[in-house]
């Protein structure tokens, strides 16, 4: 086990035939449950880190899903619902049994799936930036086609001159942030991200969301140039205990506005 600076303790698991990375913030806070963080594609665990951080007190788990960050790819492609097994195993192995879901986009759609596959795992739910899956109302073909490579991941130059456009809000206008993500990043595979990429254009929860019956946020961007607002508005239509909360910023706010959400989330975990 190693720690880095943010306190996140870094694990390495053998899940499924794949080393995978693993990192825990322990918690002093006894009356929450543990939080699991489910990240978007390709993004490593350092990318929440300042999320994280503007949680004091909770307990957070979050992974490099296989592919990303510093996490083992799998050799053939993976549906949703073999991600959603991965993760329930990580689980066990850690020695949860019941834990709070937070999925940030890519991230959004497996917790819809985990909810789904495992409800009895799953205490309440948090959407962040994300949609139904395959069945979305699309972002602008210019800006999806970005979203086609890893490159972004691979080459920081590239990351910090599209990130505005790309992922709307602040990244627009505070080149800071932008500086402060591409930092973050970690190099992530190639064939990790396609499988990602795969997997999500072949998954939609449309038709049953609807099932998802434990209490659930959305979190959404009014200016979320790859997932339109009004995919927020579809989820939370169709999952019957759910709440829009619709923010005036882009697609990454849990990086850029951290102070702002995790209060808000927080409240909602603590109800």
């Amino acid at each position: 086990m190693s720690v880095k600076t943010s306190g996140l303790q870094i694990y390495w698991l053998t899940v499924m035939g794949l080393n995978v990375r693993v990192a825990i913030r322990r918690g002093s806070d006894v009356r929450s449950k543990p939080l699991l963080l489910l990240n978007g594609i390709g993004a490593s665990l350092e990318v929440l880190e300042g999320f994280i951080a503007a949680m004091p007190g909770c307990e957070v788990i979050i992974f490099d899903v296989p592919g990303a960050g510093k996490s083992e790819a799998p050799v053939l492609p993976w549906r949703l619902h073999t991600y959603a097994k991965l993760t329930v195993k990580i689980l066990d192995q850690l020695g949860y049994r019941l834990v709070d879901v937070l999925g940030l986009s890519w991230g959004g759609t497996l917790a819809q799936q985990f909810a789904r596959q495992y409800p009895e795992r799953c205490r309440k739910l948090v959407l962040c930036a994300t949609s139904c899956g395959s069945a979305m109302f699309p972002g602008h073909p210019s800006i999806l086609a970005k979203m086609i490579s890893p490159r972004r991941y691979l080459d920081k130059k590239y990351m910090s001159r599209i990130a505005g456009d790309l992922y709307g809000g602040k990244m627009r206008t505070d080149p800071a942030q932008v500086e402060k993500h591409a930092s973050r990043v970690q190099t992530t595979s190639s064939r990790g991200y396609y499988y990602q990429l795969l997997a999500l254009a072949i998954w939609s929860s449309l038709h049953w969301l609807h099932k998802i019956t434990m209490p659930t946020l959305i979190v959404h961007g009014a200016d979320d140039p790859i997932i339109p607002p009004v995919n927020a508005k579809v989820l939370a239509s169709r999952i019957p205990n759910a709440e829009l909360w619709l923010m005036n910023c882009g697609h990454l706010f849990m990086l850029t506005m951290p102070d702002t959400v995790a209060p808000a989330i927080r409240e909602f975990l603590d109800r």
